[in-house]
Formats: structure tokens, sequence, C-alpha cells
């Protein structure tokens, strides 16, 4: 039986247009409140980004893996948390300033996701669609706290050689190219795998009791999480590869759909 859904947001969750159905999601979380089963969005969003976009009614019914899974949030509250030292936390930044058009950095601290003053405003503006806390510095080097994370976004799309430059220190801290746009980094040995099973610990709920969803590669770990590992049908090969099921792509609602169709098996426990 299944008692917990868990699912990525951009690519998976979300349509293109970065929103979802919400009359469907209402029907299905009624459907699964009526099933006693737990829902969950992982993510390299922030965790208040994805409250704004949920709503306050069911963003506080709703278990946040936010911040690259590095926070668990529930009902207003962290409940995990786990962040990168500042001085590996700068290291890396100042690797990736290093490297030539290698994008906008984003450092996130318990503050905010942290931007530098001279960020063009078409990049801000694309950073703002995943944190709803924007601050800028006119240099890095001044952040004092330690990271929830670093993501760096290249609108040229080099990350996967961007990363490579980086491996000497993945004995330092846990690094993944989610998509050739996007890299995140964030505590050595913290990631959506990770934290998932700090989840399932919470509400004494099994892998194999687990509903999972991905399209990235960043969503390997949380598909390993899961006894039902699904794929959109928009993901990367190598995640549908590892999947059981593949659903429709994240513009046809694949998410919803799915766990319709697999939840309403499921008897009603609302008596």
């Amino acid at each position: 039986m299944i008692k917990l859904v868990i699912t990525d947001l951009d690519g998976t969750f979300l349509n293109s247009q970065g929103s979802f159905d919400k009359s469907l999601f209402k029907q299905v979380k009624e459907l699964m409140d009526d099933r006693k089963v737990k829902f969950a969005m992982c993510t390299g969003k922030q965790c208040e980004r994805v409250e704004e976009l949920l709503g306050e009614n069911w963003a506080q019914d709703v278990w946040i893996l936010g911040d690259s899974a590095t926070r668990i949030k529930y009902r207003g509250e962290y409940v995990y948390q786990s962040f990168l030292p500042n001085s590996i936390g700068l290291t890396l930044i100042s690797r990736l300033e290093n490297i030539p058009n290698s994008g906008v950095i984003i450092a996130c601290t318990t503050k905010g996701a942290t931007i530098l003053e001279t960020t063009p405003p078409d990049l801000m503006e694309k950073v703002r669609k995943s944190y709803r806390n924007v601050l800028t510095v006119k240099d890095y080097q001044a952040i004092q706290d330690d990271f929830v994370k670093i993501t760096l976004y290249d609108p040229l799309e080099q990350c996967f050689e961007t990363i490579k430059s980086l491996q000497d220190m993945e004995e330092q801290a846990y690094m993944v190219a989610s998509e050739a746009a996007w890299i995140d980094i964030s505590n050595q040995g913290v990631h959506k795998g990770t934290t998932v099973r700090k989840l399932q610990e919470m509400l004494d709920i099994t892998p194999a009791e687990t509903m999972v969803f991905g399209d990235g590669l960043n969503d390997r770990e949380l598909l390993l999480s899961g006894g039902y590992r699904f794929a959109v049908r928009n993901a990367f090969d190598e995640i549908k590869d590892m999947a059981d099921y593949i659903t429709l792509s994240n513009d046809q609602n694949g998410v919803l759909v799915a766990i319709q169709d697999f939840i309403s098996l499921q008897p009603s426990l609302s008596n």
C-alpha cells in the first residue's frame, strides 16, 4: 500500500510555464487525504517559494524537501536542515567565479538566496522564479554564514563540463548537474535520497510504501528511495530506465494522473 507520494517539481510536477493544474490537484489531494497518503515535494526551489506556489492552505499540509533537499519544512517549521560549511562553500564559489562565462551563482543561506549586485536583470528574474527571498552582495566572499546550498545557473548550458572542473572537491561537498543549465551543491552526503530517508523515518514509512516521481539527473537518488518509481515522459532517458513506470509528460499532468490512477485503487480510510 502506498502511504507517501514524493515528487520533484521543475520538469516533473510543474508544467513548462512553472505552474500546475490546481483543479486537478484539489481532486487528487482530497483522494490522498481520504486514503491517508502523505504528500511531499522534493525540489531545488527555496522552501518559501514552494509555499508561495502552493498557496497558504495547501502549503500547510504538504511536506517540503526544499533547497535541493537540504531542508525539510512542514507547517511553517523546519524539522531538518543540513548546511555546507562556509569555508568549503566560499572555495567552491571562488572556483566557479574563475570559470569564464559560467553563469550566475546563487549562494543560499538561511537568510535567503544571494546573488551579485551586478547580476543582469534577466538573470535576476530567472532566479526569482525559484527563490522568494533574494539578497544581493558586492562580493560573495563577504558571506559569513554556512550555506544551505549553492546553485549555478548557466544560460549557455555548459554545466556538464563545468562540474568536471570541481571533481577534486567531491569528498567535501555533494555536487550534481541536474541538466546542462544547472548545478546544485550541498553538504557532503546530502541529496534527495538521504533527505527522503529522513522523512520516511519521521513518518515511519518504508521505501516499499513510497511512490516517487522525477525527470532530471538529480532525481536518481529520489527514484531509488521508492518502491513505486515513476518518470514523466519528458524525463532524461537515464531516469526513464530507472523507473518502473513512465507516466504522461509534465505538460499533461503526468504526476497527478498517475497518483489518481494508483491511489484510487486503495481502500478509503476516512472512517
